[in-house]
């Protein structure tokens, strides 16, 4: 069996696909949720990547949970207690490792993005749709919540309202209704989608990798800190950053009028 995710880098930007397009890249078998949160890992603690581009192989970007599985299994059957532990040692592994991930990720939605899907979009920093991209926090539908930390996640992206009508109407959007609610940053052709992605994580990793890993702790760390708080995380991670060869060398190349070499240290 081939691996469930793809994990593939070329210089210092990684490629992340879900490799199940026999079941539309769902992410909520046990070997899922290992591949991917030990992709996430892997991202982590590679030195060499500074960029990230998540995809769906096929298709689909992700169509959230395996309902078949789930109906064969006898979840519907288990006790609560038990279900509640599958939830938190199981798929909730997932925004956990991208909340601790500091490498940026694009993710390009290539296809339908549902449920659980759509909240697996929502935990990359950056949404890139395809025209054929469809949106949908669509639990409600078949009975149950966002058990993935939805409920958290797509309100941040979109607003509370609009998250509101997502889940609980469960009404599946396009992209171009996505582009306007802003949970995507833009649509693009279906055959332009991985270019434009991968355009936009060269363009973050062309600038110097610790100080993009430090915004983008900022900008997470900005969800839910008071305003005096991020202040002061701010100025301690200001005071790192001002101590940086890549600082350094921005700084004398702009003087310079030459391009920069930043080396991440």
């Amino acid at each position: 069996m081939s691996d469930p995710v793809l994990y593939e880098r070329n210089g210092d930007i990684v490629t992340l696909t879900i490799n199940r397009p026999q079941v539309r890249n769902a992410i909520s078998d046990d070997d899922m949720i290992d591949a991917l949160v030990g992709a996430v890992e892997r991202l982590a603690a590679d030195g060499d990547a500074r960029a990230a581009v998540l995809t769906g192989a096929g298709t689909a970007f992700s169509s959230g949970g395996n309902l078949k599985k789930m109906a064969d299994d006898g979840i519907a059957d288990l006790p609560p207690t038990q279900t509640r532990l599958t939830y938190l040692n199981g798929i909730q592994r997932i925004p956990l490792a991208f909340e601790r991930l500091t490498v940026p990720v694009v993710a390009a939605v290539n296809g339908p993005a549902i449920g659980a899907g759509c909240d697996l979009a929502c935990m990359c920093d950056i949404r890139v749709a395809g025209e054929s991209a469809r949106f949908a926090e669509s639990f409600v539908k078949v009975g149950i919540v966002p058990g993935d930390g939805g409920a958290f996640l797509l309100q941040r992206v979109v607003g509370y309202a609009r998250a509101a009508e997502m889940a609980l109407t469960g009404d599946m959007i396009d992209a171009r209704e996505a582009l306007a609610i802003g949970l995507v940053s833009r649509v693009v052709p279906d055959a332009e989608l991985l270019d434009v992605a991968s355009g936009i994580a060269r363009r973050i990793a062309a600038n110097p990798p610790v100080a993009v890993r430090l915004t983008k702790q900022l900008l997470r760390e900005g969800y839910h800190q008071r305003l005096g708080s991020l202040l002061e995380l701010s100025a301690g991670y200001q005071a790192l950053a001002h101590t940086t060869e890549d600082h350094k060398e921005a700084v004398e190349a702009f003087l310079a009028k030459r391009r920069p070499v930043f080396t991440g240290r």
